[in-house]
């Protein structure tokens, strides 16, 4: 079992930038994203740079760790423009500054300038290598698209790379996958995102769904291309560190990882959240109230809490056991944990427990069946690598 790099300390801070707008939406997603926003876009990046302006002169902000500019699609903005956001950012020499991007968005200029820039990470919307599947979640670049992109990154000194995907769409057979899968290990990412498809009722595709115009995902067929994934990255050298990631040793996601350690962040942008010292907190999500609130010296922050030592502990479990290292069974919870190992959900590591490949098709349960055996502790809500 492959161990977690110790790279998450409680002194690193991650700053996550979230760029709201998009030529298209994808018919799955309910991001809080927009296609008819582009006469704010300017005063936007401006709004984000005020921002981080004040959040760096009050002290919030210190050198960061880790930059993560996702959206949305970051990448549909001038490099000027997103360049200008990062340059205000301060980030230590060593810092992971990744940037989500399409694969038709993007040139060899544009990757180019986010390298001079200091971006020294990016992530690829991938979803498919096969056009039918991409066509039935609504994306509009074709597998030679992404050939053109990830080749352009090479170009540009950008290396590590990751190529998100997801699995589940109407049409997509087991071959279709396994053919998606040998695609994008062709294209040879030190770094692979595999989600579950899953239909939110106000996208296009949830109303399809529930008119009976299109299926929902099969769960049977959805856990048989998670396990043909997990089987082919681990082959390639790239096994599991988290339910939904898969990497060479030394290119796991630094700014993710902080996510999953209960690490520090800061929030820029609309709809972005924070976490400091166990207190959470969200701007505002529309990108014109962002920008109004910021350009009248307002906090663009909508609302915040302040999680007690019993949701800490419950979160920190539910959080640990999505990766690789596992995680501390609390006393209370030995009998159960024992009784998931013995079903072959769990596996024993030390003090801790690892999800084994069949339990990380169930880890929500699982996480809910340990939480339930503990002393009486507030409720957490955990998504398990879905999409």
């Amino acid at each position: 079992m492959p161990s977690l790099p110790a790279m998450t300390t409680g002194r690193d801070l991650g700053v996550y930038v979230h760029i709201p707008f998009c030529a298209t939406r994808c018919d799955y997603c309910d991001f809080a994203t927009w296609t008819d926003r582009g006469w704010i876009i300017d005063a936007y990046v401006d709004a984000c740079v005020t921002d981080v302006r004040r959040r760096v002169a009050s002290g919030e902000l210190e050198p960061a760790s880790s930059v993560f500019v996702g959206g949305g699609t970051p990448s549909l903005l001038p490099a000027v423009a997103l360049v200008r956001i990062l340059d205000e950012i301060p980030r230590r020499p060593e810092a992971e500054v990744t940037v989500e991007c399409n694969p038709d968005s993007v040139d060899a200029a544009k990757l180019r300038a986010y390298r001079r820039a200091g971006v020294n990470r990016c992530s690829f919307g991938v979803q498919s290598m096969r056009p039918h599947v991409l066509a039935a979640l609504g994306r509009t670049h074709t597998p030679a698209t992404v050939t053109r992109a990830v080749a352009g990154a090479r170009d540009a000194g950008l290396e590590n790379l990751n190529v998100d995907l997801i699995y589940g769409a109407a049409g997509e057979s087991l071959g279709d996958w396994d053919a998606t899968l040998d695609a994008t290990l062709a294209l040879d990412p030190p770094h692979v995102s595999a989600y579950a498809l899953t239909v939110e009722p106000a996208t296009p595709l949830g109303r399809r769904v529930a008119a009976g115009r299109s299926p929902g995902p099969d769960d049977d067929d959805q856990a048989a291309k998670y396990e043909r994934a997990d089987q082919a990255l681990g082959r390639a050298g790239r096994p599991w560190y988290e339910v939904s990631n898969w990497a060479r040793p030394g290119h796991e996601c630094r700014h993710h990882l902080l996510y999953w350690a209960q690490g520090d962040y800061v929030g820029i942008g609309c709809a972005a959240h924070g976490h400091r010292d166990g207190v959470r907190t969200w701007n505002v999500r529309a990108p014109e109230r962002y920008v109004e609130r910021v350009a009248a010296g307002r906090s663009p922050e909508a609302g915040r809490e302040r999680l007690d030592a019993a949701t800490r502990a419950d979160e920190a479990l539910a959080l640990a056991l999505r990766t690789s290292r596992g995680a501390a069974v609390p006393p209370p919870a030995e009998g159960e944990a024992a009784d998931l190992t013995g079903a072959g959900l769990l596996a024993r590591r030390g003090d801790r427990v690892v999800l084994t490949r069949r339990g990380r098709l169930l880890a929500t349960e699982i996480t809910v069946r340990l939480l339930a055996a503990g002393p009486p502790v507030a409720s957490t809500s955990v998504a398990v690598g879905t999409r």
